[in-house]
């Protein structure tokens, strides 16, 4: 079982075109490798109270926000693993905490509030369950991606992340990669995640193709839809 770590860093994102991606990567391609995971399928299950206040109060842009979710590199079996975390953001800047479990210690933590071990990591997120009190999986989010990191700086890498799908039912990152897309297919999603300031290298790329950071959450994304999709049929039954 790899050891739970932290993460403290800025992210960029940018939403660009697949022709835009290939043309940043032949102008960069001399500067990165791919990291350790390649090309993978990101699963997520987010986390939320049966109001969604923590994706509500994070698409309200506070200075301060928090999201905790599950996340696997593929569909997961009982002992593959699995990380829990904890990310909040403050001011521009990203502090995630990561625990690394079998599928089977977090569905049991999850459900039944097993705590698997005693770690700093997982306190923090014990406490963010209990403060909550209701938290329970209300989102599955997924997505094709791509990644890659300075050969020179291994803080910084850049991911795409394309196919964006999502779905609200079968709750269980076992249960597949499938759902709704939510992004054009000719798009995908790049982030730039650092610690330190962009290099000149990778800010020339940027000017050259003129690409400029958007605003782009997954989870507040397909929220959106669902509630939008809600209100529509609460509507038309008023209106009937």
């Amino acid at each position: 079982m790899k050891v739970q770590t932290i993460f403290e860093r800025t992210e960029i994102k940018y939403i660009i075109t697949l022709k835009q991606r290939e043309a940043l990567l032949r102008l960069i391609e001399s500067y990165i490798k791919p990291d350790e995971y390649g090309e993978s399928t990101v699963c997520s299950l987010y986390f939320d109270t049966d109001d969604f206040l923590l994706i509500r109060n994070s698409m309200d842009k506070p200075v301060y926000k928090e999201k905790l979710r599950l996340r696997s590199y593929s569909t997961p079996k009982a002992d593959s693993n699995v990380f829990l975390e904890l990310k909040k953001k403050y001011r521009g800047v990203v502090y995630k905490r990561r625990q690394t479990l079998r599928y089977a210690e977090a569905m049991d933590y999850l459900n039944h509030s097993e705590l698997p071990n005693d770690s700093q990591i997982m306190r923090e997120i014990d406490y963010t369950m209990e403060r909550y009190r209701n938290l329970r999986p209300r989102m599955f989010i997924g997505y094709d991606r791509t990644a890659f990191y300075s050969k020179t700086d291994h803080e910084l890498r850049i991911t795409f992340d394309k196919n964006v799908r999502f779905r609200t039912d079968n709750l269980e990152l076992s249960k597949g990669s499938y759902g709704e897309t939510i992004l054009q297919k000719n798009l995908c999603i790049m982030e730039i995640k650092s610690l330190n300031t962009m290099p000149l290298w990778l800010t020339a790329a940027l000017n050259e193709l003129k690409l400029f950071p958007g605003s782009f959450s997954k989870y507040g994304t397909a929220y959106r839809i669902v509630t939008e999709r809600k209100n529509e049929v609460l509507g038309g039954k008023y209106c009937a």
